[in-house]
Formats: C-alpha cells, sequence, structure tokens
C-alpha cells in the first residue's frame, strides 16, 4: 500500500456528532472537504500516512463562562483523541473571553489553579499531549502589577505517550494527572485601532512576556510556541526555526478585519520562510456583544501549502505531520545556509 500513495490527507471535521466512515479509525463528516495536494515531483517519496503523527487542531467560540468554555474544548479533544491525534491544539483565549479588562483579571486564574488541573485530568484521561493557546494567567508578579499573562501551556499525557517521547528537560511542575512541559507569555500584545473592528489594547490587562522559549520535542515534532499577534513578527518564527522548531503554532482571536485580509496570507508566509509546518488554533463566531473573530483554523506546510482548514463554526481539522518531508525540502531548498548576516545582520538569531 505504501507504493501507491500519492498525495498527503488532511481532512477537516465541523462537530464531532456528524461523522461517516472515511477509512477504518479516521472519520470524518459527509459535508467535510478532503485536501489532497501534490507534491513537487522531486520531494514526491514519503512515508506512509500511518507513520506519520496526527494532530488535531481545534476551533471554538469562547465566552465569559468558563465551564461552558471547558465542555465545549473538552469535546473536541476527546473527539481528537478518539479519531488517533497525539496533540491537540486550542486556540488563544480558550479559558475566557470578557467583555473588559476589569472581567478579564476577575476571571483569571494562576497555573496552579482550578481550570488548568481540569485541563490536565482531561490530557491524561485521553492520553494526548495539549496546546493550550493562551491562559489568561495570573503570575509571580500579580500582587505588584495587578496585571496577568497571556500564557501558552503545553501539557503532556503523563502516560505512555509521555515516556515515549520524553522530554530531554526536566517539567516545569505537575497539575493533578498532567504535568506542564513548557509555558510562554506572549511577547508582542496587541494595542491596535484597525478601522471597522474597533481598538484593542491588550497591555491594559496584560504583561509583555520577557522571552521566547526553545522548542519542545513533542510526539509530533519540536513545536515552538507562539501567541496570535506574534505572527506579524518573522524575526520571532526564525528564531524558533534556528533553535530546532518543526512545528510553529500560532493560537488566535483574530478580528474580522484583518482575518480576511491577513490570517492566510501570513501563516503561509511563516511557513515558507521558516520550512516549518504551522499550526493555527483559532477563535470563530461572536463571543458577546462587545467581539467576535474570524476563525478559519488551519495547518500549512512547509511548502505553504494549507493542508488542513476550518470553516465557519465551532469544530476541528486534522493533519498528519510529515518531518521527513520537511527535512527533504530543507536539504532541496537550503535557505538557512544561503543567509548572509554580514550584510542584513542575524535576523531571528538562534536562541
Amino acid at each position: 500500500m505504501r507504493g501507491r500513495w500519492k498525495y498527503r490527507l488532511s481532512f477537516l471535521v465541523r462537530a464531532p456528532h456528524h461523522l461517516s466512515l472515511l477509512w477504518p479509525g479516521l472519520r470524518i463528516p459527509q459535508r467535510s472537504v478532503l485536501c489532497a495536494r501534490s507534491r513537487p515531483r522531486a520531494m514526491a517519496n514519503f512515508s506512509s500516512s500511518w507513520e506519520m503523527p496526527l494532530v488535531a487542531v481545534c476551533q471554538v467560540t469562547s465566552t465569559p463562562d468558563k465551564q461552558q468554555n471547558f465542555k465545549a474544548c473538552a469535546e473536541l479533544v476527546r473527539e481528537a483523541a478518539r479519531l488517533g491525534a497525539c496533540l491537540a491544539f486550542l486556540p488563544e483565549a480558550f479559558d475566557f473571553i470578557a467583555r473588559d479588562p476589569a472581567e478579564t483579571l476577575h476571571l483569571s486564574e494562576p497555573l496552579g489553579g482550578a481550570l488548568l488541573g481540569e485541563y490536565a485530568q482531561l490530557a491524561r484521561e485521553c492520553g494526548l499531549w495539549l496546546s493550550l493557546g493562551g491562559f489568561h494567567e495570573r503570575g509571580h508578579d500579580w500582587e505588584q502589577t495587578q496585571k496577568i499573562y497571556n500564557c501558552h501551556v503545553l501539557l503532556d499525557s503523563e502516560g505512555e505517550t509521555s515516556q515515549r517521547f520524553r522530554l530531554p528537560l526536566a517539567k516545569l511542575f505537575c497539575l493533578n494527572e498532567g504535568s506542564v512541559v513548557a509555558t510562554y507569555r506572549k511577547t508582542h500584545l496587541c494595542d491596535v485601532e484597525i478601522p471597522g473592528q474597533g481598538p484593542m489594547r491588550e497591555s491594559n490587562s496584560t504583561m509583555p512576556g520577557p522571552r521566547l522559549e526553545l522548542p519542545v520535542r513533542t510526539p509530533a515534532g519540536q513545536v515552538g510556541l507562539a501567541i496570535c499577534y506574534d505572527m506579524r513578527f518573522p524575526e520571532l518564527s526564525l528564531a524558533l526555526a534556528q533553535a530546532g522548531a518543526e512545528i510553529l503554532t500560532y493560537p488566535s482571536a483574530f478580528g474580522s478585519v484583518t482575518g480576511p485580509a491577513h490570517w492566510e496570507v501570513l501563516l503561509r508566509a511563516r511557513a515558507i520562510e521558516t520550512q516549518c509546518y504551522v499550526v493555527a488554533a483559532a477563535q470563530c463566531g461572536r463571543h458577546h456583544e462587545k467581539r467576535a473573530s474570524y476563525g478559519h483554523s488551519m495547518v500549512v506546510d512547509p511548502w505553504g501549502t494549507v493542508v488542513a482548514r476550518c470553516s465557519e463554526g465551532p469544530g476541528l481539522c486534522l493533519a498528519r505531520i510529515d518531518l521527513g518531508y520537511l527535512r527533504q525540502l530543507r536539504q532541496h531548498l537550503p535557505v538557512f545556509q544561503h543567509r548572509r548576516p554580514d550584510l542584513y545582520g542575524n535576523l531571528g538569531r538562534p536562541l
């Protein structure tokens, strides 16, 4: 069977309860789109899809109701596990989207709080890793600053998966049943005024993170952590790629004006320039009377092809991560070897 594969297969799941059989172990809804795109001819030989890790990208509509948000995210995570994913990505503000800065601060929690404990238990129950794309974190300086961090949290399953893919670094700390293996606090805060979209002042309630974090070894590959607005700064993605990232992830809550104009273009650009997979879980729909998000979660391969995407509404999409293809592409197109820091400086210098 291996020699008969001609395409990379990725697919979309709109909602867990509208499913039909595609092949054994993989179910998608009847109205889903199956994306099968051919590769450059010189790179047509690649691993069987059954040998490639499967990742799930979850699209949700968060509200100020934290428990309702958890139920919605947990349903998608459980469906991702049932479909065979080893890692599920949740978007920025998966925990909640508040109506104003005061409500944001009131609803925030420390990393060791009850909500992340529920997600850690969910990761263990499902036997997969979780990328929690943007948690409203009360940090160690909460008492002094009365501001929070937008914190990307990576949880392992603390089970068979984490034993097989043991990290070279010690875990940061444990949350009940699972372990936090990495945290990244958003370094670029979104303080913008977009006509037709309304002003956003993330810095009113949020502190910028102090540093980037090294890519983390996961069952899907080396993952570099970022959040939403970070995608507008290619230096960050280049630094992560030069530090060993194979997958860049940009969990987001893009607006309705910037989304159609910039979302896909930026994600594809980051994938092409770094020769990484790019995984972008997104918020979608109307969160409350003051805010709505664009959606269109997607996975982009190192060639810049969108290999999986969500459409409208909550749901998830799935994609195989072919690291053999990534390495072959980097060998055929060795852009990192061709850089000229003597002429324009070392953009995105290694971490």
